[in-house]
This record gives C-alpha cells, structure tokens and sequence, in this order.
C-alpha cells in the first residue's frame, strides 16, 4: 500500500474496536464480551480503515489481533448483520459482502506481519479473519468453526474457499467449509490451522511475544516475505523465481543487508532498520 497520505487525518478514535501500540507493536482488540465480539458493520469498516491507515503510516512492525473475554469472534452479529441484511437489496448486500473480503485482503496486504491470538470460540467471520492472519496463536480452548452454510450460505465467505486449501489443504478444507462442524484446538495445530498452540489463557502472552520478536527484526525484509508468500500462491515457479530474484536484489541494497554484515563482523546483534 502506498505510503503517501491523502486529505484525510489520521483516525483518533475507533469507536468499534480497541486499538493500543507500543514501540512497533499494535494490538486490535475484538471488544464485545457480552457477546463474544460478534462483529457489526461498524466492527468491519473500522478494521477495513484502521489497516490501510497502519499500512500508510509505515510506524507499525506486527500487529496482533485479539478478543476480549470468553473468545476470539464468534462472527457477524445475529440482530445486527444478519437480521439487517434480510431487509437489504441486492446492491446493498454486494456492497456488504465486498467490505468484508476488504478486511481479509487488508490483513493479507497490509506490509506488517498479523499474528491472531485465539482463544474460545472463532467462528464464521471470525474463524476467516484468523485464517487471514500470517500466524495462528491459540490456546486449547480455540475452536475453529466455518458456519457459513450453517446459515444456508455459501463456505466460501470472504475469501475462504481461497485461503483455507492453500493452509490446510483440500480434504480438510473442504470437510471445514462444508460441514461448518467446530475444529478443537488439537486437531487445528494437526492439520496445521494453528501456528503455535500453547497453554490455556496463555495465547494471549505467546502473541504479543511473537509480535516483540518480529517487530524488532528486519521489517522490511518480513514485508517483503509476506508480500511474495501472498503473490506467489498463484504464480507458476518461472515467474515466481524471477520475482525472488528481482526482490532479493532490491533488498541487498537495502541499509539491513549491510548492516547484518557490519554486525557480523563486529559480532554484535544487527541494529535492524527496516530499510
């Protein structure tokens, strides 16, 4: 995403979720409790914003997405989505559905790594943000559940029929998107839904954790990977070889590369940059 801002200023308030940052790090708080942060329209367009606006301002190196209280995100809101969207036209719902696939696509994008700290239920869309994140954090609690046909809609909500298969493969995504039936935490690490499953109530530190050691490496060097595991999904290996090639010439003129040298030589830790 370009870093060049436009007229528009910063956003100092997000009324829909909680947002704090330290030294790099900014965590996004999913902030309903009573309702296990089901999302609202409001919940979705604030996530769609807030991520393009951290990707202008180049100022964050990880971000970690949480829910406060018994679960991560139980998904849209029964009363305020649902309920809302049976009233809505045709035009209507395309516009909706179109800025929910711009969460997952801003999470995808946005040059910082996502790490999805899970516990308790992710279900629905908040099973798909997860699955949106660059790692899966969770505790023996989490439960995966993709609902949507549960609902009578299709599996393939918000980019799920495209991410899924490509982190757990076929079988087990098409059995997750079909069935709609809840993946315990186990058996998400097993098939590789979950990244790092740790302790119970202990998600929540081993994310931040993970966040720390990220954003004080080499930003622009994980940009940079995240940025080619997400173009290359659907590149044939030529292109996808030539796109390293050209990346790793660019980045070898970068301050870090030199850096890493002079540190090595040195035999200190690199002072890394992000540039």
């Amino acid at each position: 995403m370009s870093p060049f801002p436009s007229s528009a200023p910063r956003t100092e308030q997000w009324h829909h979720i909680r947002l704090t940052r330290h030294e790099g790090v900014a965590t996004v708080t999913l902030d309903r409790p009573g309702k296990l942060n089901a999302l609202t329209f409001g919940a979705y367009a604030d996530l769609r914003d807030l991520l393009a606006e951290l990707s202008r301002e180049r100022s964050v190196r990880a971000l970690v997405l949480a829910g406060e209280g018994r679960g991560f995100c139980s998904g849209g809101d029964v009363d305020d989505i649902i309920g809302a969207t049976l009233a809505m036209d045709t035009a209507q719902l395309l516009d909706f559905n179109r800025m929910t696939g711009q969460v997952v696509r801003a999470l995808r994008e946005c040059p910082f790594p996502v790490i999805a700290a899970v516990h308790g239920v992710a279900a629905g869309a908040g099973a798909v943000i997860a699955l949106a994140a660059d790692f899966r954090v969770a505790d023996p609690t989490a439960r995966f559940s993709f609902l949507f046909t549960k609902v009578g809609l299709s599996g393939g909500d918000m980019g799920a029929a495209y991410l899924l298969p490509r982190v757990v493969g076929l079988g087990h995504a098409t059995r997750l998107l079909m069935l709609g039936e809840p993946v315990g935490a186990t058996e998400a690490e097993r098939i590789g839904l979950v990244s790092q499953l740790t302790g119970e109530g202990q998600a929540g530190k081993a994310a931040a954790d993970l966040a720390r050691r990220l954003a004080d490496g080499p930003a622009l060097a994980h940009a940079q990977t995240k940025a080619l595991l997400t173009a290359e999904l659907d590149m044939p290996l030529a292109a996808s070889v030539e796109l390293d090639a050209a990346t790793q010439a660019l980045l070898m003129n970068g301050e870090d590369y030199a850096e890493f040298h002079t540190a090595f030589t040195e035999k200190r830790p690199p002072h890394w940059r992000g540039r």
